[in-house]
């Protein structure tokens, strides 16, 4: 239950802000931290990664409502957010000042939920091979 719980919880900002990228790239480019310091806008690749959150949205989504979580797209969505967060700490190594600022700035919105989505994807892995195990038996 605290899963599916958690589940929601992040499915709820990723299509939040998939939605904003999607339909206000600009809006969000100059909104969100840090985005600014990263390259020009490019409203196309802006879309394109609003595209990538929806996804990981609609799955956690799934997982909360399906009978048997779809283990493959939990899979999938979790190594999307957590290359995203890589992205981020090898931006930080590039860093020569300002670490722990973005660091702590990126906890909740990038480490976090990578670290969560990866423990309802492997549990839910965990699950599908135990049930798997069972109905073989």
């Amino acid at each position: 239950m605290a899963q599916r719980i958690i589940a929601i919880v992040l499915a709820i900002p990723f299509a939040a802000t998939a939605l904003v990228m999607l339909f206000a790239p600009r809006a969000w480019y100059d909104a969100f931290p840090g985005v600014v310091e990263t390259g020009p806008f490019n409203p196309h690749f802006v879309r394109d990664i609003g595209c990538a959150f929806l996804v990981v949205s609609a799955v956690l989504v799934a997982f909360v409502v399906a009978k048997r979580p779809p283990v493959s797209a939990l899979v999938a969505g979790a190594a999307f957010v957590t290359l995203h967060a890589l992205i981020h700490i090898s931006e930080l190594l590039d860093m020569p000042q300002g670490v722990g600022h973005a660091l702590l700035r990126d906890l909740p919105g990038v480490y976090l939920p990578a670290l969560l989505t990866i423990w309802i994807a492997a549990s839910a892995a965990a699950r599908s091979r135990a049930l798997d195990r069972t109905k073989a038996e």
